[in-house]
């Protein structure tokens, strides 16, 4: 039978949006990243704001802490439950709210799907920039709270770039709106929310940039015999004064994985790495790019060097990439990614150090990755049956963020911090620093009722402690 906490929020969201048996809460006991696993109280299903702030204000009054949740893609465990939180997932709240062409916006509640977006929109020649690999499955209200990024972030910006205003439930049930067009002056809490993995609020509302179709675009792939000699030319085309809408590079073993995947393309089997650049923009002057950077792998010892014949064969070659992280579950049981960002200079001796980690550690490390904006994403292959191998594979992970770290870099572009990389925050910020975003969160959750004991290492969360018993 349910209990007292369980019948009251049903009576909030209804019998049909609640579920609260263990073999229910399973399927919600992580996200994307598996290592780490918990049981929440119950989960949630509200269809409007309304809903939520309800929700939240009862959670808030019985200082039970709770979980936002969207599609459950994100990568750090960001919502992934420590024992007892009920979660509130927004899945159900799927609907574009509103489109504004002629002032290129469009409104979205937090479940609506990325890709959707563009879909809906794309008959009258309009996008949406944002694309992480998960697109087609990830929400606009987790790539909020993850500040998602994605292939083509290099030239477009992540999703706080594309965030013009938010609705947003607080710790205590308030709605507040953030933002807006236009958008008034004062501090910019918009950037402060995004990103802020679900600890500041709970966003019921979105109003997203869109952006005009390209007249044109072109695709190159190029394939090199060393990962030093794509690593350079990535440098060297940034250099030439070109900005591609993306730049991806796989090496190796990252390679074997996609042919081994959902869609091969026919890579050739011993290519040390691959480079995929896309330009786009006004028709004039795309052919003019496409050949630069042709010439700039060339100079560069390429093995191989080819543009994209039609759409189908562009589509053909994204598809590929974009589905890299699942096509290494081909080629090993199991696998942890990570998401260090390095400056592009520094990528031939991270890189190189990346394999050193790998042969010393003996776990294979797949590198596929933005390289035109330097966002590491290796992959750590493991076969969790063994024992220790789990345990090792994040020991590898953390070593390789102090690489990126060591090298004037930091621990995440894209897939946050969440319970994954709450220890790895002190190689970027000191105690002090940490502190200060304590206090920043404390103004918006007060008693760390909200998604608690994420982002922040440990010895943070005591010296909060510490201080509230003062």
């Amino acid at each position: 039978m349910p209990d007292r906490i369980v019948q009251e929020l049903t009576a909030i969201v209804g019998p049909d949006a609640i579920l609260y048996k263990k073999e229910d809460l399973l399927a919600y006991e992580c996200d994307g990243y598996t290592i780490h696993k918990g049981l929440s109280r119950a989960v949630v299903f509200p269809s409007t704001t309304e809903e939520v702030a309800a929700v939240v204000k009862y959670l808030h009054n019985k200082k039970i802490p709770f979980i936002p949740r969207g599609a459950g893609t994100g990568l750090s465990g960001g919502a992934t439950p420590l024992g007892g939180e009920v979660i509130i997932s927004l899945v159900r709240m799927k609907k574009l709210l509103h489109v504004d062409l002629e002032n290129r916006l469009a409104v979205v509640q937090p479940g609506f799907v990325n890709l959707k977006l563009t879909h809906s929109i794309s008959h009258k020649g309009y996008y949406y920039a944002p694309d992480p690999s998960s697109q087609y499955a990830c929400t606009i209200g987790g790539n909020v709270a993850e500040n998602a990024g994605g292939a083509h972030c290099l030239k477009y910006g992540v999703t706080t770039n594309h965030v013009l205003g938010l609705e947003v439930v607080l710790s205590d049930g308030k709605v507040v709106e953030i933002g807006g067009v236009p958008d008034a002056p004062g501090y910019d809490l918009v950037g402060l929310l995004t990103g802020s993995e679900g600890t500041l609020g709970i966003v019921t509302k979105i109003i997203v940039r869109i952006l005009k179709n390209p007249e044109a675009k072109r695709t190159v792939l190029a394939y090199f015999d060393t990962v030093e000699a794509a690593s350079y030319t990535v440098s060297d085309i940034i250099a030439a004064g070109i900005v591609p809408a993306a730049l991806e590079m796989m090496d190796t073993v990252a390679i074997q994985g996609v042919e081994a995947g959902t869609y091969p393309v026919g890579h050739p089997p011993g290519i040390k790495a691959l480079l995929l650049a896309e330009v786009d923009g006004i028709a004039a002057g795309i052919d003019e790019q496409v050949e630069r950077i042709v010439g700039i792998c060339e100079k560069r010892g390429v093995v191989d060097v080819k543009v994209a014949r039609d759409e189908k064969e562009r589509m053909r070659w994204w598809a590929n990439r974009k589905t890299a992280f699942a096509a290494m579950g081909s080629i090993s049981p199991d696998y942890l990614v990570q998401d260090g960002v390095i400056p592009r200079s520094r990528l031939p001796e991270v890189l190189a150090e990346i394999q050193t980690i790998s042969e010393r550690s003996g776990l294979r490390i797949a590198n596929v990755f933005h390289a035109g904006d330097g966002n590491l994403h290796p992959l750590i292959l493991f076969d969790a049956r063994k024992p220790g191998e789990a345990e090792l594979a994040v020991r590898v992970g953390s070593e390789v963020l102090k690489v990126c770290a060591d090298v004037g870099g930091t621990i995440t572009g894209e897939h946050g911090v969440g319970i994954e990389k709450k220890e790895e925050m002190r190689y970027v910020f000191s105690e002090e620093e940490i502190e200060a975003q304590i206090q920043i969160r404390e103004v918006f959750n007060p008693e760390n009722l909200l998604n608690p004991d994420k982002l922040f290492p440990t010895p943070g969360r005591c010296a909060e402690v510490k201080k509230g018993r003062q």
